[in-house]
């Protein structure tokens, strides 16, 4: 299924392709949880970005690999390339403009994210 999304301002547009039944992780992390980002991580191929590159400003943290994107107007983060999946895209479900048909939400332990990363990798194949 092809989603539409966007941030607040709707200065950022993108598609994702994703099945219907949408398998989500709800991440425990501080930017995560102070965020309110849910995560639907998809092999770069699946994502385009349609409007906007130019309002995206990066961020890089800790290890300084996963590229999280924001909204230069809105401050909004529609999605990134996660260290996790650095061949994938992470769209945050809350900028999805096209609802999901269901999301099944699982529990990501990212405060311990070292020890937990590699129940993500295979998401971006």
């Amino acid at each position: 299924m092809q989603y539409h999304g966007s941030c607040h301002c709707g200065d950022i547009q993108f598609s994702v392709e994703a099945p219907e039944v949408i398998e989500a992780d709800l991440c425990n992390c501080t930017v995560c949880k102070k965020s309110g980002y849910l995560h639907l991580i998809v092999p770069a191929s699946r994502f385009k970005l349609l409007e906007g590159k130019e309002k995206l400003i990066e961020y890089k943290f800790n290890a300084k690999v996963a590229k999280h994107y924001f909204c230069r107007t809105c401050g909004i983060k529609p999605f990134y390339i996660p260290r996790s999946n650095p061949d994938g895209i992470d769209v945050n479900i809350n900028c999805l403009d096209t609802p999901a048909k269901q999301i099944n939400i699982t529990d990501f332990d990212g405060q311990n994210w070292e020890q937990n990363a590699h129940k993500l990798s295979h998401k971006s194949k």
